[in-house]
């Protein structure tokens, strides 16, 4: 039983394609070997120059971006390390700070605070006003958002935010 790619089969096209190389003029085989350089040069650079040639350029790019990374998060283990070092606030306290807090957001905010939480709801609340309330809430009061329910219309955020009241 034989298969075409039998060892047989091979030698006959190896033999067949050494003839047909005899037959070509001097002029033709230069050309094909020219050919076949370029052919293999192309090769060449497609599989082994380029791929590495793309990594280099993109390397300073990456880099750069580790290390914005690396910046930013060695800013959050900084802000986490003076958090912890900060005294614990009581719940009250905390309680009193959130008033405060939400008393300056105006008419657009409503606070009530049940038990160990607090749900603030906003009409019209403009972006970076919340963050700056939600910033003060989280550095002088401790207190950090457990659920946020908001949407964005024309003038701003609505919804509702609750926060966790810890002792």
């Amino acid at each position: 039983m034989s298969t075409p790619f039998s060892k047989t089969a091979l030698t006959q096209a190896r033999a067949r394609l050494h003839q047909r190389w005899r037959e070509l003029a001097e002029r033709e085989r230069l050309l094909l070997g020219i050919a076949a350089a370029a052919l293999g040069l192309l090769l060449f650079w497609q599989l082994g120059v380029a791929p590495a040639w793309r990594t280099l350029r993109s390397t300073p790019a990456l880099l750069d971006q580790a290390d914005q990374q690396l910046q930013l998060m060695r800013a959050q283990a900084q802000e986490a390390s003076t958090l912890r070092a900060q005294p614990a606030v009581s719940a009250a306290q905390a309680q009193q700070v959130l008033s405060a807090a939400a008393g300056r957001l105006g008419d657009g905010a409503e606070l009530s605070i049940q038990g160990p939480r607090a749900v603030l709801k906003i009409r019209d609340l403009p972006g970076p006003v919340l963050m700056d309330w939600l910033a003060e809430v989280r550095q002088a009061a401790r207190i950090r958002p457990q659920e946020a329910q908001l949407q964005l219309g024309p003038k701003g955020y609505s919804g509702r935010i609750t926060l966790g009241l810890e002792e």
